[in-house]
């Protein structure tokens, strides 16, 4: 491909028994190429397309619009509310009380900046995120980059499962083991899985129950405990942090990591996919990102009012709390968990599992089983949302062309095997060091989904008018570069803290390695944002042109060629 040839980029929808790909017209005459004839279709998970309804005397805002794209964004609202999450806003709450309410909130609204990009990306080319990786980059930071988002989401796959398996552990008043529990979430999450099989819109709204769920449950809680409404308002619009320290520094820091989730950039820019959407005409893109923006908006403002719940529960009832008062009132409450708590002057610390026998011992059998049906709900749809986030990531980079029961079957196997392990060698009583090591994990691939994305939004032969400005490139950058200074600051008090001179060896060697990619990918991305002086010496070695604004446009699949 000669670099100095002219090109655009036409999105248009092309028909329905193949995938929806961007189109490359050249000014010179190029070969044709096109897959076999005999080779099956390739089709995404969702193979289903919901119809937009016209609606022409609302032509600026339609509700009946609104609610044809409304689904997507509370899938991806989701990974706010996995138990992770859960447990990060209880932890915030115990650790801190109100006081990092307005952390959550910032979190979220960059969280929401974050996701606007993803679903942008998918509706304006059709292509998801890892898709797009697989045809941009070169094959050996490919295959790292599937490697390290494959990474994330058996981290945090691990959480989710082992959240629900917490659950019904609680609910059956410690009879089902952890692992059995384990068994009992991977069996029922492949059943509600093929839930989509009878159409699109049902599994949305099985989707959509659950998060009604955890709004009762949590929101049980929160009317249960009555927290102080003053502290709550004022924790959530002053950001301030009076007499904090180091444990509630690092607990802001873990708000941060928990909230933007790498893995929900793939799942978003996927999902948007499911609407049917003429790219050709420019309107109906704009209206398209119009709408999820607004669904999304609607999401995460449903997510954070759920989280809300969850740490002022906690900030309300248990912020300074020791050990021996939490041990005294589950003696006198006749609970069996009061070992769970020594009974010393040590301030109380909690995760999913001790906060619902905490809620238990002071607010009665009912909150805890109430907890832990909320907890249940967070489990099962973050476990499933998480199933079609490594289904669209091994899709998309590796370009698997199996049956979809096959697909599912190793992209399942892959992430809950460690998990299995885990819970069959592991305490459901001790598991917070583990939790810690995954939120650690997830972290260090938090650049691996924010650069892509900011990269290929921001080229303008990607994404034709659509294209970050100059004011988004600058935001994105801004926003990119925060969270990922805040996380690596995470990972580094967790390293500093491991005490054996082999694991800092090993964690220089690795954070080396890291670096170096996350330098490149950098690189990328900077020249992309329009730096282009970065695009010097041999780059074309590198997979640059002469133009690196259309660099990425050079490792196209032949099957995504279409000439005219």
């Amino acid at each position: 491909m000669a670099p100095g040839k002219e090109r655009k980029i036409l999105y248009e929808d092309v028909p329905e028994d193949h995938e929806e790909v961007i189109s490359t017209v050249y000014s010179s005459p190029v070969p044709q190429q096109s897959p076999e004839s005999n080779d099956e279709p390739f089709t995404t998970y969702f193979d289903e397309k919901i119809p937009i309804p016209e609606d022409e005397k609302h032509s600026w805002f339609s509700f009946r619009k609104l609610w044809a794209f409304t689904g997507p964004g509370f899938l991806m609202s989701i990974a706010y509310l996995d138990p992770g999450n859960i447990e990060s806003d209880l932890q915030s709450g115990a650790v801190a009380g109100f006081k990092l309410l307005w952390v959550l909130l910032l979190a979220t609204i960059i969280g929401l900046l974050l996701q606007r990009l993803a679903a942008r990306l998918g509706v304006v080319t059709g292509l998801h995120l890892a898709e797009m990786c697989n045809r941009q980059y070169q094959k050996v930071p490919r295959i790292m980059l599937w490697l390290m988002i494959e990474l994330a989401i058996i981290g945090s796959d691990m959480q989710e499962v082992i959240g629900s398996a917490i659950a019904i552990n609680l609910l059956s008043a410690g009879k089902v083991p952890l692992w059995g529990g384990v068994l009992i979430t991977i069996a029922d999450t492949f059943m509600f899985l093929f839930l989509d099989k009878y159409g699109l819109r049902k599994l949305e709204a099985f989707f959509g129950f659950l998060i009604t769920l955890m709004a009762l449950t949590f929101g049980y809680e929160y009317v249960t405990v009555k927290p102080d409404q003053g502290k709550l308002l004022k924790g959530m619009f002053m950001p301030y942090c009076d007499k904090c320290g180091t444990p509630q520094l690092e607990q802001a820091v873990g708000i941060v990591g928990a909230v933007i989730m790498p893995h929900n950039m793939y799942l978003h820019s996927a999902l948007v996919k499911s609407r049917q959407v003429n790219r050709a005409d420019k309107k109906e893109v704009q209206e398209a990102n119009k709408y999820f923006f607004i669904e999304s908006c609607v999401a995460l403002f449903v997510s954070f009012l759920i989280n809300v719940f969850v740490v002022s529960v906690f900030a309300e009832a248990f912020f300074g709390k020791t050990n021996e008062q939490v041990h005294k009132v589950c003696t006198n409450s006749s609970s069996p968990h009061a070992g769970l708590f020594p009974n010393n002057n040590e301030t109380l610390e909690v995760d999913i599992y001790k906060g619902g026998v905490v809620l238990g011992c002071y607010f009665g059998p009912a909150a805890l089983y109430i907890w832990a049906v909320g907890i249940l709900a967070a489990g099962q749809s973050s476990t499933m949302t998480g199933t079609y986030s490594g289904q669209f990531v091994m899709e998309g980079f590796l370009n698997l062309k199996w049956s979809r029961f096959a697909r599912v079957i190793l992209t399942r196997s892959i992430a809950i095997t460690p998990t299995l392990l885990v819970a069959i060698f592991q305490d459901v009583e001790h598991l917070t060091g583990m939790n810690d090591f995954l939120n650690v994990l997830q972290s260090l691939q938090l650049p691996f989904a924010l650069i892509p994305v900011l990269t290929f939004t921001s080229l303008h032969p990607v994404m034709n008018d659509f294209a970050n400005g100059l004011g988004w490139k600058i935001a994105g950058g801004a926003l990119i570069l925060i969270v990922c200074s805040i996380n690596m600051y995470f990972v580094a008090v967790y390293v500093t803290a491991l005490g054996h001179l082999a694991l800092y060896v090993v964690a220089a060697v690795v954070c080396v390695a890291y670096l170096c990619f996350v330098a490149y990918l950098s690189w990328l991305c900077l020249i992309a944002l329009g730096i282009s002086f970065l695009a010097c010496g041999q780059t074309y070695q590198l997979g640059l042109t002469t133009h690196p604004e259309l660099f990425l446009l050079n490792n196209v699949d032949a099957d995504s060629i279409v000439t005219r």
